[in-house]
C-alpha cells in the first residue's frame, strides 16, 4: 500500500467496522439479522444530504434499469445499494478504503443485495476496471481526498462506454477558502484536495466531456448541516443512541459537522451536483 493510500486509509478506516455497526445497531433497537437498507440509510449515505442527494443525483444523470454503474468513493455502500434497488441497475462500488470495502460487502449480504452490487478496493485514478465497461459513473464527495483530478477523469472516461456519464456531488473551495478544518474528509490540509466550482467545470470539456447539467447547492446543504447539528444538540441522553455518522466519524463527527457548517456559511466551500456526457 503506498502512502496516499495509507493516509487514506488512517483517516477513515477503523477496525472491525462492520462488528461495531451491528453493536450499534443493538443499542439503537435494531436487530441485527432483520437489517433493511431504510434502517441504515442514517448513516450509510456518507455525504451531504445523504439519501435524498443519492437520489436526486440519479435522477439527473437519468440512470435506466439494466445500466451498469460505477459509485467511486463508495464508503460502506449506501448509494451503491439504493441505485442497485430503485433503479434496477448493476453496481460497482469503488473504495480505496480497505475496511469500507469489507464492509460494504457484508452490509449488503445482510439486506439481500448481494446479486446486484459488487464492491471492489482500489485507486480510482488506476482502476481495475475493462475499458467502456460502464454506462454511467457516480462520485459524491470523493473528489476532496484526490489529488490529481485530471488522472481521475480519464481513468473515468477510459471505462464509460460510448454516450455514457459521469455523475457528481462534490465540495468544492469557496471564494474564501481555505476551510476551516478537522472536516470529515480531512483532519488536515495533507489530504484536502478542493478545487472551485469552475476549476472542476472547466476540466472536463478538454477531455471529451458534454455538459449535460449543473448546479449549486450549497444553500440545501446548509440548511441540512443546521437541521442535522440541532437534532444532535437536542438528543436526551436517556434515549438509545440513534444510527447517525458518528457510526463512521466516531467521537469527532459533531466537531466535523460543527467546521463544515461554519464553511459554507462563511463560503470556505461550496457544493456542487453537476452531469457530463462522452461522445457516441
Amino acid at each position: 500500500m503506498g502512502e496516499y493510500a495509507k493516509a487514506i486509509n488512517q483517516h477513515y478506516g477503523q477496525d472491525n467496522l462492520f462488528d461495531k455497526i451491528l453493536a450499534r445497531c443493538r443499542e439503537a433497537g435494531l436487530d441485527p439479522d432483520a437489517l433493511t437498507r431504510e434502517s441504515l440509510a442514517s448513516f450509510d449515505e456518507f455525504h451531504i444530504r445523504g439519501l435524498e442527494a443519492t437520489r436526486e443525483l440519479a435522477k439527473v444523470a437519468e440512470l435506466r434499469p439494466g445500466m451498469k454503474v460505477l459509485d467511486v468513493g463508495c464508503g460502506v455502500g449506501g448509494p451503491a445499494r439504493t441505485i442497485a434497488a430503485e433503479y434496477d441497475c448493476a453496481v460497482t462500488g469503488l473504495d480505496i478504503v480497505e475496511e469500507y470495502v469489507r464492509t460494504a460487502g457484508l452490509l449488503t449480504q445482510r439486506v439481500g443485495l448481494e446479486s446486484g452490487v459488487q464492491f471492489k478496493c482500489g485507486d480510482a485514478t488506476a482502476m481495475p476496471f475493462a475499458d467502456g465497461t460502464f454506462h454511467c459513473v457516480l462520485s459524491q464527495h470523493a473528489m476532496m481526498n484526490i489529488e490529481n483530478k485530471d488522472a481521475l477523469f480519464r481513468e473515468i472516461r477510459r471505462v464509460l462506454r460510448p454516450s455514457g456519464r459521469i455523475a457528481l456531488h462534490e465540495v468544492c473551495a469557496g471564494p474564501a477558502s481555505p476551510p476551516h478544518l478537522p472536516v470529515p474528509w480531512a483532519s488536515d490540509s495533507s489530504i484536502n484536495f478542493l478545487l472551485t466550482p469552475e476549476e472542476l467545470r472547466s476540466q472536463l470539456p478538454p477531455l471529451g466531456y458534454g455538459e449535460v447539467f449543473w448546479r449549486d447547492v450549497s444553500a440545501r446543504s446548509l440548511q441540512w448541516f443546521r437541521v442535522l447539528l440541532a437534532a444532535t444538540k437536542g438528543r436526551s441522553p436517556d434515549r438509545p443512541p440513534p444510527l447517525g455518522l458518528d457510526v463512521l466519524m466516531g467521537e469527532s463527527m459533531v466537531q466535523k459537522a460543527a467546521n463544515v457548517l461554519q464553511n459554507l456559511e462563511e463560503r470556505r466551500i461550496r457544493v456542487i451536483q453537476g452531469v457530463w456526457e462522452v461522445p457516441a
